[in-house]
């Protein structure tokens, strides 16, 4: 039986034909900058008015956030890993990023909240909360869209 590639190779494989599949019909600017993340954000927000249905986009969802993590290993020194059973069970994934104080961050369950709860999840906004560039949003506030 072949060794499954670590989870490194794996993800940054998926993020980078996502990339490939998405930027070949658009013209979207996915270039693994920060910014870039409110593409993802964007991108979320139109699928999640196209198809309330998670499981018609689970694949693109899966691709976004293949995507979000690599920008987290790309620009804020991440790395991919296995999650271990705790993990998974918390996280509902098998894989996520480690950030180099230590902290596991989940960037495919991330895009599935934005997905499920709208505005109130941001992609980006996690990343510059990992770096302590913005505030937490208080949980009773919400923004009109």
């Amino acid at each position: 039986m072949a060794e499954q590639a670590p989870a490194e190779l794996r993800m940054r494989r998926h993020a980078e034909l996502f990339v490939r599949q998405a930027t070949a019909r658009n013209r979207l600017p996915l270039d693994y900058s920060v910014n870039s993340l409110r593409v993802v954000d964007f991108i979320v927000d139109g699928l999640r008015k196209g198809s309330p249905d998670r499981g018609s986009v689970q694949q693109v969802l899966f691709g976004l956030g293949a995507y979000a993590g690599e920008v987290l290993v790309r620009r804020a020194g991440a790395q991919w890993v296995e999650f271990d059973a705790g993990q998974r069970e918390l996280f509902g994934q098998p894989v996520g990023v480690r950030m180099p104080d230590g902290r596991a961050w989940n960037p495919l369950g991330k895009v599935v909240k934005r997905f499920e709860a709208g505005e109130l999840e941001s992609v980006r906004t996690l990343y510059l909360q990992l770096h302590g560039r913005t505030a937490p949003r208080p949980a009773c506030e919400s923004r009109s869209a």
